[in-house]
């Protein structure tokens, strides 16, 4: 026993010696950074004015939210009726692009540069300083809210640029097509945030953030428009072919029906009253029967295709159902001033610290 006490000795006789030079060492730092106190109370100070004039000159920004509910590709209902037709031959046109508008690609949909720029060139309500109101592209709006104009004044190619509401851009210069691009980038990266709220549900949430309240709202009103009218030409756009082709065909044979009729009509009146023995003279009269009731069974059946074709291209329509959309008065988020007064004051004073027990250690590692 005396000889398994000695053993023991030398562990815990070694715990009390690391104890104690641990408590040294802390109290060492303590006095060592207690003698630095003006130092860091005094650059403490600095951090804290600092963010106090930050929260003072910050202009506020605005947020504008938007939820929706991503209308979900559904494999029943319409998808037996569309079987079922199939098995009688009729051809109702699948959905064009179904894998495309998924929850996680509409995120992604929606940050894309084709979204984004044609969100930017809708046309928006625009109220000038003397009252009078005029409708711009919401590129414009963006590029007066920020003033750009002013920072292009050296670069007269980029000072007068214009961006009118417009949906077709073949005539862009390369000026036009280079600012639009950094304006929705620049959108992308510090004012727009798209978010799935729970992997279960199909609700996402648009918000916007920008300096101005209702540049704010108007671009998250048009961007969900935009991307909704982008689902139908997109997602629809085999089915409205289809509806086309049919309306096409059916027109078509509707109108060689009514010859048909006519043509039936004037046989049967060159035939009045005619000789039995002539019957080869009522054989115009035979032939336009047989096409009126060929033409009407084929016109049926381009009817009933039409009319179902119709119905698939209501049921794809449309892609998002709103929940919440933006009302004024937004949002508003700014730092506030003693807020900014601590958080400058404390992370001046945390960063004092650490870069002196840094150079002290420094300072010993090249005395030893």
């Amino acid at each position: 026993m005396s000889e398994l006490h000695q053993q023991s000795n030398p562990a815990v006789e070694s715990d009390e010696i690391s104890l104690k030079e641990l408590i040294f060492k802390i109290k060492e730092w303590a006095t060592y950074l207690k003698s630095k106190w003006k130092l860091i109370i005094a650059i403490s100070m600095f951090g804290g004015l600092g963010g106090f004039v930050f929260a003072y000159f910050q202009k506020p920004t605005f947020k504008a939210v938007m939820t929706f509910v991503l209308e979900e590709e559904k494999s029943g209902g319409m998808g037996g009726a569309l079987g079922l037709a199939s098995s009688f031959g009729i051809d109702l046109g699948a959905s064009g692009g179904g894998g495309l508008f998924t929850s996680s690609n509409i995120l992604e949909l929606m940050k894309s540069r084709l979204v984004i720029e044609k969100t930017l060139l809708n046309a928006v309500p625009y109220t000038k300083a003397n009252g009078q109101q005029e409708n711009i592209s919401l590129a414009e709006y963006y590029m007066r809210s920020y003033d750009l104009r002013k920072t292009w004044e050296k670069k007269p190619e980029l000072k007068n640029i214009q961006f009118l509401p417009t949906n077709d851009r073949s005539k862009f210069t390369l000026q036009q097509d280079s600012v639009l691009q950094e304006i929705s980038s620049s959108i992308v990266k510090k004012n727009l945030t798209i978010a799935q709220k729970d992997k279960k549900v199909s609700i996402i949430s648009i918000e916007v953030k920008t300096e101005d309240q209702l540049f704010s709202k108007l671009f998250c009103e048009q961007l969900a428009k935009e991307t909704s009218e982008f689902y139908i030409e997109t997602k629809s756009k085999k089915s409205r072919l289809n509806v086309n082709i049919l309306q096409k065909q059916a027109d078509s044979i509707r109108g060689e029906l009514n010859g048909a009729i006519v043509n039936v009509a004037v046989a049967t009146d060159n035939v009045f009253n005619l000789n039995p023995a002539f019957n080869v003279r009522r054989t115009p009269a035979t032939r336009s029967q047989v096409d009126v009731q060929a033409n009407t069974a084929i016109l049926t059946q381009l009817v009933a295709q039409l009319e179902l074709a119709k119905v698939t291209l209501r049921k794809e329509t449309p892609l998002i159902q709103i929940i919440d959309q933006p009302i004024l008065p937004l949002e508003k988020e700014k730092l506030g001033k003693l807020k900014a007064l601590v958080l400058g004051g404390f992370l001046a004073g945390f960063l004092t610290v650490l870069y002196l027990v840094f150079a002290h250690l420094y300072q010993r590692l090249m005395h030893s």
